[in-house]
């Protein structure tokens, strides 16, 4: 049996939930869609995430919905952290932050899709030992998951493609978050892992990062306090579609997707974006 799973990078404020209301059901029906990953932790407001949308995002078809540096923006969403099956923060923050790292989907097929969601250390806020995280979880979940995902959501490229080579064998896919610029090197790893180093995001890419140009500049140029407004032109899915053999837990095959908006304003979608933290760094 092979699983197709579908994971979506970075969706950016309401441009990003906005595309995905618009395409991603007929995209799970025309690929043939087991399992939805998708990172939405600046899909409120350029930064966080609320219960309002993360219902939204599982109404257009997320299965799973990962968090990252920004796990904790929204305190509207902390209680909801407290109970959700389908919301998985950084395994690797500290003890005593409220979340699970990791995630678990049942396919219409039957077998499971696990999700673990790791943050890295280089340029980063400080978190425990990511290697220590994955390797706890990867032997915690080997009698729930057939099929286990990692996310590492982290910064410098060298940290991820490490984690790669480290993961490879004992999990079907590592694959990279928060930069938002997909990279090129989408490829099966010598023990059948499939990886990237970064799936890139989901919103508007006429943008720094999915933030309006204009303001960014500003910031970079003044060294002053700039709000980062949400850009919203040239809106794009990125992704990645990795088939995974389910006996061997082997990947078969990844492929990088890069899907744009056919219809501006046209689809209906939570406009419950949330008060963005302008003054904080949001990128």
């Amino acid at each position: 049996m092979k699983l197709t799973i579908l994971c979506i990078g970075d969706i950016v404020g309401r441009p990003g939930r906005r595309i995905l209301a618009e395409r991603l059901k007929d995209i799970v029906r025309q690929r043939s869609i087991d399992c939805v990953i998708a990172n939405a932790e600046n899909a409120a407001g350029g930064s966080g995430l609320t219960p309002q949308i993360s219902n939204k995002l599982l109404s257009y078809g997320v299965n799973l919905i990962t968090l990252g540096d920004h796990a904790f923006r929204k305190r509207a969403i902390i209680d909801l952290l407290q109970t959700s099956e389908h919301i998985v923060i950084p395994a690797n923050l500290s003890q005593h932050a409220i979340g699970r790292g990791y995630g678990l989907f049942r396919t219409s097929k039957g077998p499971v899709v696990a999700v673990i969601v790791l943050i890295g250390r280089l340029y980063m806020k400080p978190a425990d030992c990511p290697y220590v995280a994955a390797d706890d979880l990867i032997t915690r979940l080997q009698g729930q998951a057939d099929v286990i995902f990692v996310e590492f959501h982290a910064e410098a490229t060298s940290e991820k493609v490490a984690m790669g080579y480290y993961l490879d064998g004992k999990v079907s896919c590592c694959f990279g978050t928060h930069t938002h610029v997909p990279t090129a090197d989408e490829r099966i790893l010598p023990k059948g892992t499939a990886y990237i180093t970064d799936i890139g995001m989901t919103g508007a890419h006429d943008s720094v990062l999915g933030r309006k140009t204009a303001s960014v500049i500003r910031s970079f140029r003044t060294q002053m306090p700039v709000p980062f407004e949400i850009a919203t032109e040239d809106v794009r899915m990125n992704a990645i579609i990795v088939t995974v053999d389910v006996p061997s837990r082997r990947a078969q095959r990844i492929e990088r997707l890069s899907i744009r908006s056919d219809q501006a304003d046209s689809v209906p979608y939570d406009d419950d974006d949330g008060r963005p933290d302008y003054y904080n760094n949001l990128i």
